[in-house]
């Protein structure tokens, strides 16, 4: 399915279609691309938990403006994705390596066929660390990636992960990997007032809007399932020997004000991470990119700074 969207419509052209997986599970993709001649490389955008290819279009937009295609997908099991339960509010997945095998998927089958280089990936919260894990995986794929607020750990103290990981195993041993865990449950519309995502109340509608126009986007809490695969990929992640071997450039943005993952661990694996610059702002809360025009404009400014792509190299992602 082709549109065109956003400034310069006439010239801008993104098109929103499927791919199947080889378990035969259906993922949403999109490709959002500017004229050739105006091309300074491609964005691989990987988005957080519960999020989904609407949510994105404002950051879609900013991108294509300075330049970039940009490239994103609907993880399995949120969005218009196959979701893995009957529930389809249910946040599930076995094992992280399923994100894994479909980002890797994702990018040899839609990116690398046709992606310019320099390739940068753009991942929030969770999308962050499955970056990190596929970056390690495939160190390769990407020249350089910016990060923010990514979820390399999701506690703030080992008393709350050995009691949180306890309540966890003995739930999914009793045959509860598919319960929301407490306090979890299905989709609600949120309310601005202490939200814990973002300070600018236009920016905290846009995903609540879009899943008033379409509610198969919406997604609830998640299983003992997903919180048992994420805890176990965490503790993959989080080991000094193995972000030693991530050696892709990385800007980490952080957020001061984060209440959903922990600042502590991303200052932590940064200074493991042999090539990272590590910039917190302290006004943000956990959604950098959905925050003010103030804080948005830092992210920006370190974008620029970061990749200081001043040439365009003209060099096809398969040719790499």
């Amino acid at each position: 399915m082709a549109q065109t969207n956003g400034i310069a419509k006439e010239s801008k052209s993104s098109t929103v279609d499927f791919m199947t997986t080889d378990d035969q599970r259906s993922l949403r993709y999109g490709i959002w691309r500017i004229p050739k001649e105006k091309r300074k490389g491609s964005i691989l955008l990987l988005a957080g938990r519960c999020e989904f290819l609407e949510k994105y279009s404002e950051i879609i937009d900013d991108l294509n403006q300075k330049g970039f295609d940009v490239y994103s997908f609907d993880w399995r099991g949120q969005g218009l994705s196959n979701r893995m339960l009957s529930n389809r509010h249910k946040g599930f997945i076995d094992n992280y390596q399923v994100y894994l095998n479909d980002l890797n998927l994702f990018f040899n089958r839609i990116v690398m066929p046709e992606c310019l280089r320099p390739l940068i990936i753009i991942a929030h919260s969770m999308g962050g660390h499955i970056a990190l894990r596929f970056l390690h995986d495939y160190p390769e794929t990407a020249d350089m990636a910016v990060l923010t607020s990514p979820m390399i750990d999701i506690f703030n103290s080992n008393l709350s992960r050995r009691l949180i990981s306890l309540l966890t195993r003995i739930a999914v041993k009793s045959g509860f990997r598919h319960a929301y865990t407490i306090g979890s449950g299905d989709y609600t519309d949120g309310k601005f007032n202490g939200n814990k995502l973002t300070s600018d109340p236009v920016r905290f509608m846009d995903a609540i809007k879009a899943i008033e126009k379409n509610p198969d986007l919406a997604l609830g809490g998640v299983t003992y399932g997903w919180l048992s695969a994420t805890m176990a990929s965490i503790d993959i992640l989080n080991r000094p020997e193995y972000a030693a071997k991530i050696t892709t450039p990385i800007l980490m943005i952080s957020a001061g004000e984060d209440r959903i993952v922990s600042i502590k661990a991303q200052k932590k694996i940064s200074s493991w991470l042999p090539n990272c610059r590590f910039v917190e702002i302290p006004e943000s809360r956990h959604e950098i990119f959905k925050e003010t025009d103030a804080v948005r404009s830092v992210v920006w400014r370190e974008f620029e700074r970061f990749t200081h792509i001043e040439t365009d190299p003209r060099m096809e992602c398969s040719a790499h």
